[in-house]
């Protein structure tokens, strides 16, 4: 270092002299010329002396694992992408792969885009699906707990689709229909950002129907302890009245482990969706741990019941999945070891959501602000 620092005089006096006669022929201004080659002095002057080589490469190396896990959940934007390019390449050569397929090509599209998931899903997070018996012959609502990201929704359409020939709708924030090149991709998968009426519709067309109470909120503001942030969202339990369909409770095992949002920007994140709707705090991860996905008993439809106490008995119904399957507080580390090695679940202690006002307490007073602004009155979350 000290030998570098000494041989960096006669460098520096030249990064002066280099810079003048490049500027020489080219500028008339004296003073542009001298300000040119001061400020390249000093740029030399100080990479010369303070930055060294050496230590750049080992922190590059050392923070390459922090950058790996912030980059990883671009994989899974480019996949939509390229369902996205797949229903538009199906669109253009709709009339050829309608003749090719003797059937409607956006059900041609569908099943291609749920292959790419599903292998995803199977190569990446072993994913399986247990429960399936609780699936109901006719048309149901499917509730479910939301990670950072959805992909365990994305794994499990995909997988109901090619092997049970059963498409599920889907209700979603009506921001992501506006992401660019998602529109295409969103109506052909029969994605909806729904009203009470039109998904009691959808379901009385005969149609399976997916809702996430908790929606963006609980996406960005849940945590490893697993607990649901539905406040008082029951719009859900109205669908469900309104179109007489039994409720099937479902819970992936390690969602939160794959992928995880940023602990200590969540108060900034909090309030500036409280204030705009608007989803922004960063999601990390995209490690490839194991994940089941639990469905628990159908709660069949019970006309007896408000929306109040329908909303209380399918949070219960999915405490009770958590309890069962997810070790709470989850660690990634041991999800990625249930790869090839399923370990005794051992909770730290019980838990309860009580009226799914979930949060801890110090985020009381910001869930308020959420609280105040929620439109469930007037459409789903």
């Amino acid at each position: 270092m000290v030998e570098n620092q000494c041989k960096a005089r006669p460098v520096k006096a030249y990064i002066m002299s280099d810079l003048l006669k490049k500027f020489g022929s080219d500028t008339t201004n004296d003073v542009v010329k001298l300000a040119i080659a001061v400020v390249g002095f000093y740029i030399g002057l100080f990479y010369l002396e303070y930055v060294d080589t050496e230590y750049s490469l080992w922190l590059t190396w050392f923070l390459m694992p922090v950058i790996v896990t912030f980059m990883l959940p671009a994989v899974i934007i480019v996949l939509i992408y390229m369902s996205s390019v797949i229903f538009h390449l199906y669109r253009l050569y709709r009339l050829r792969v309608a003749d090719g397929v003797q059937s409607d090509w956006r059900q041609a599209a569908r099943l291609a885009v749920c292959a790419l998931w599903d292998a995803h899903g199977w190569l990446f997070h072993g994913y399986e699906i247990d429960g399936i018996e609780n699936i109901p012959d006719g048309p149901f609502l499917l509730i479910y707990y939301h990670g950072a990201l959805p992909i365990d929704m994305y794994y499990f359409i995909a997988r109901m689709s090619l092997f049970k020939r059963r498409h599920i709708h889907t209700v979603a924030d009506r921001f992501m229909f506006k992401i660019p090149g998602w529109k295409s991709l969103l109506e052909g998968l029969c994605v909806i950002p729904g009203t009470v009426q039109t998904c009691a519709g959808v379901l009385r067309n005969g149609n399976s129907l997916a809702i996430s109470p908790g929606g963006v909120y609980e996406a960005q503001f849940g945590d490893h302890y697993y607990r649901l942030n539905w406040k008082s969202r029951i719009g859900f339990a109205k669908v469900a009245l309104e179109a007489k369909v039994p409720i099937v409770p479902m819970f992936t095992q390690n969602v939160r482990e794959a992928f995880r949002t940023v602990g200590w920007l969540r108060g900034v994140c909090l309030r500036i969706y409280a204030a705009t709707r608007i989803p922004l705090a960063p999601v990390y991860g995209g490690f490839p741990v194991k994940m089941v996905t639990h469905l628990g008993p159908a709660i069949p439809y019970d006309p007896t019941l408000t929306p109040e106490m329908l909303q209380q008995k399918v949070a219960s119904a999915i405490e009770s999945l958590v309890e069962e399957h997810q070790r709470v507080p989850g660690s990634i580390l041991l999800a990625l070891i249930e790869r090839v090695y399923q370990m005794p679940k051992k909770n730290k202690k019980t838990y309860t959501n009580g009226n799914c006002q979930n949060g801890i307490s110090k985020k009381e007073q910001a869930n308020s602000l959420c609280e105040n602004s929620d439109s469930d009155k007037v459409k789903l979350p």
